[in-house]
């Protein structure tokens, strides 16, 4: 904080040496659509499931209720606007907005394509296509599919031919030889990932815009090396990977899930999944890595309010523990190993997973706070002063 208490505001423009750009994950379902009226209820929102939910043991805080930014509607430029300007302020260099797009149905498209139209905000971004399909457990879960998702080559062009469109804006963010960044969640799900990427840079290249930078995210395939397999140039190490929890990839039984619970919480459940932070993060990046990547930060996890007592939840996830953590992968000195200068950070606002860093009525700005204090501690560390102007980095004189 400067003397006035003002936060401190980090330059974005460090050079590769100093630092990574860290993007926050932009989640677009705050603003109501025709499709999920008809699916959840007229006038639903990500706010919906927000505000209902409840606290399931004793210490668990819910709901989780925004501060400063109020229960915005993202179809209002002031509302992306003050995204833009709190993230820019404390650091972030960035937003990933979720692209859904289902065979020529975009979905949740309002804020992104007003953003494109207008050129507000000046905020730099990337697109991750969050390729699965939609369905009522909020989990991939194809039993009760709301919107499948399928996959051509006719489909292909056309999405390249958009997407092409978008890579040409000035704010998208890309390499530093100039190539934009596009992310695809799940590669898994689709018919052939290699034949679409290879659409995806042809088209790019017809329509004028460097090939673009594909990068795949791990996050159903942990650890994996998916640039060989599927064509890429990167992978995400995604996080959270629930998988790497005990008790995820293998039947715990009821009594082994009871006890969990009540180490971690004091509660007799037999249905809660109950994680500690920092433990689970240890063992997320205990996943075996196969080749460079983009790394991830994760702030929290607790997605009762999509699940109830079917969720999924990390004790422990404070302000402090996420600066350790993000502290920690800063430190490593194989961060630009995917030569994308880039970090992760999950999420932005993830209000209905418990994972976001806007300021919140419980915490405030701590996260935020966390993020700057971590940036600080890392420019000292290299011999450089953050400077409360965002303009400049001084470097510190002995």
């Amino acid at each position: 904080m400067t003397a006035t208490g003002e936060p401190v505001h980090i330059t974005t423009t460090t050079s590769p040496a100093v630092r990574p750009r860290l993007v926050g994950v932009l989640l677009p379902q705050f603003h109501p659509t025709p499709e999920n009226d008809e699916w959840w209820g007229r006038g639903f929102t990500e706010w919906t499931n927000v505000t209902k939910s409840v606290p399931l043991f004793r210490g668990h805080v819910q709901p989780h209720l925004p501060a400063d930014l109020g229960f915005y509607d993202l179809r209002l430029p002031e509302a992306r606007a003050a995204q833009a300007e709190l993230a820019q302020r404390y650091g972030l260099d960035g937003f990933c907005y979720y692209h859904y797009w289902f065979h020529g149905k975009r979905l949740l498209h309002r804020p992104i394509d007003d953003v494109l139209a207008s050129g507000e905000p000046d905020f730099p971004f990337f697109f991750c296509w969050a390729n699965e399909p939609w369905s009522r457990t909020w989990l991939g879960d194809e039993k009760q599919l709301l919107m499948a998702q399928r996959y051509s080559r006719e489909d292909d062009e056309v999405h390249g031919r958009w997407l092409a469109a978008a890579f040409a804006d000035s704010r998208y963010m890309k390499t530093d030889d100039g190539r934009p960044i596009f992310m695809i969640y799940r590669p898994s799900h689709m018919d052939a990932p290699a034949k679409t990427i290879e659409i995806f840079r042809t088209t790019a290249l017809r329509e004028g815009v460097p090939d673009p930078y594909i990068v795949l995210s791990d996050g159903h395939e942990a650890g994996s090396d998916l640039r060989g397999k599927y064509g890429a140039d990167m992978t995400l190490r995604f996080e959270p990977q629930l998988g790497a929890m005990r008790g995820s990839t293998t039947p715990m039984s009821a009594w082994r899930r009871l006890i969990s619970n009540y180490q971690h919480s004091q509660k007799l459940s037999m249905q809660l999944r109950l994680y500690d932070y920092a433990r689970s993060r240890a063992l997320m990046r205990a996943i075996e890595s196969r080749g460079p990547a983009i790394r991830t930060v994760l702030v929290g996890w607790d997605n009762s309010p999509r699940r109830g007592v079917g969720g999924a939840i990390m004790t422990g996830a404070t302000p402090a523990a996420f600066g350790r953590e993000l502290q920690s992968e800063l430190a490593r000195d194989d961060w630009n190993s995917s030569g994308t200068r880039i970090l992760m950070l999950n999420a932005w606002n993830e209000w209905a997973e418990g994972n976001y860093l806007e300021p919140d009525q419980q915490h405030g700005h701590a996260y935020l706070e966390q993020v700057r204090d971590a940036l600080h501690a890392h420019a000292r560390r290299h011999g450089m002063y953050a400077a409360h102007d965002a303009t400049a980095l001084v470097e510190v004189t002995p």
